[in-house]
């Protein structure tokens, strides 16, 4: 048991497992989420109102609570939040810079660009004006994408220039905090995102994931298996292009997350976050195929306690995420029966009886989720989705 204090920024769903881990691992809790009923509050001992981007509401409660680590998983913009409460009471995490090349998406291809990683082509745009030039300069077809944010809003893929009509772009713009966009070459290949831990500057590459999307116009992801079917070669070039990118954004010390196309020049940078992936993938997969519990590295890399990278199993694991037609959930049934299918870790929901449902257009539009593990990604994905039928999500 540890007699430590941590907080962690976030109290949502995705907050959970770390919450969960930490007491587990004996220590104090505190969180910080703006929604007072948020689920996480329950499993912590402390709990603070607060948005997680106020940074001085966050760094008074983290005093407060006289913490001795802050971390957060799988969120973006609270990393530039626990990048200055970092600085402000000398505790282990990014510097504020290496929050900024993380979390705008700007910042962070001129960094690859500058310092040869990887990348698709791209053009930055302020105004709608600006748009149509662009475009012409990467070239048909492109994908435009929100400077700032994550989960796949505001993502387009434009095939023409009528895709890039004032209301497509008004569309991806109003998912940027900043207002600006970025249109990127679109690039053709097997979307893989990378599980990696640094330490000392060195990138320990964790895992490989392969990845399910709804294609195009808008590329939500819809399952993950672990580990990639793709060949040694392949995963050799990824880890030396994931080594590089963390390189590029300065990323020194800590969990990130680095998402990347497998084109006929090999492995380009998509984005990266310098924290834990979401999705299930590091709090869930990574720990069912390798044994390594990245959400307890990343607790103990924010109390500064010695790290276990090394890998314990040799296994593979899934997540399928569920859908259902558009309405207002009426009712939701079949759990039951999903985990009594082989392989199956774990179900959970993002929506709840009474809440509406629709379209898949971003990371939230998604029902919940369904983990397998199993001795092979293609049966763990099986297995998946052998459960999904099982669960029935009524809609009126």
């Amino acid at each position: 048991m540890i007699n430590k204090r941590l907080m962690v920024v976030g109290a949502s769903i995705l907050q959970v497992p770390a919450i969960k881990k930490a007491k587990e691992m004996g220590l104090t809790v505190g969180v910080v989420d703006y929604n007072p009923n948020a689920v996480g509050i329950q499993y912590a001992d402390k709990y603070f109102n607060c948005s997680t981007l106020d940074k001085d509401g966050v760094n008074k409660a983290v005093k407060e609570f006289a913490a001795d680590g802050i971390m957060t998983m799988a969120t973006d913009m609270p990393m530039r939040t626990i990048a200055y409460v970092c600085k402000e009471n000398k505790l282990a995490g990014i510097s504020e810079e290496c929050a900024l090349n993380c979390t705008d998406k700007i910042e962070m291809i001129r960094r690859f660009e500058r310092n040869s990683v990887p990348s698709p082509k791209y053009r930055e745009v302020s105004c709608f004006e600006e748009l149509a030039q662009a475009v012409k300069e990467v070239g048909f077809p492109c994908i435009l994408k929100p400077a700032d944010n994550s989960g796949s809003r505001g993502v387009l893929l434009c095939k023409s220039a009528e895709d890039c009509a004032a209301s497509n772009y008004e569309y991806v713009a109003g998912s940027s905090r900043s207002g600006k966009i970025l249109v990127e070459e679109y690039m053709r290949g097997p979307e893989v995102s990378v599980e990696v831990f640094v330490e000392n500057k060195v990138a320990h590459v964790l895992q490989i994931t392969d990845k399910i999307t709804t294609g195009a116009p808008h590329f939500v992801e819809l399952g993950h298996s672990q580990p990639t079917l793709l060949g040694q070669d392949v995963c050799t070039k990824i880890k030396t292009v994931a080594q590089a990118a963390c390189e590029a954004v300065g990323l020194s010390d800590g969990p990130a997350h680095l998402e990347m196309i497998i084109t006929r020049d090999g492995p380009k940078m998509v984005e990266m976050g310098a924290r834990m992936g979401g999705d299930c993938i590091t709090s869930h997969l990574v720990p069912l195929s390798t044994g390594i519990n990245m959400t307890e590295q990343t607790i103990r890399y924010a109390l500064n306690l010695p790290l276990d990278l090394n890998a314990k199993l040799q296994k593979a694991s899934a997540v399928v995420f569920l859908t259902a037609d558009s309405g207002k959930i009426a009712k939701i049934s079949g759990t039951e029966k999903a985990y009594k299918v082989a392989g199956v870790t774990e179900i959970g929901f993002f929506k709840k009886e009474g809440d509406a449902c629709g379209e898949i257009l971003s990371s939230s539009d998604r029902m919940g989720f369904v983990v397998a593990q199993s001795n092979s990604p293609e049966n763990a994905v099986a297995a998946c989705k052998k459960a999904a039928k099982k669960i029935k999500i009524e809609v009126v």
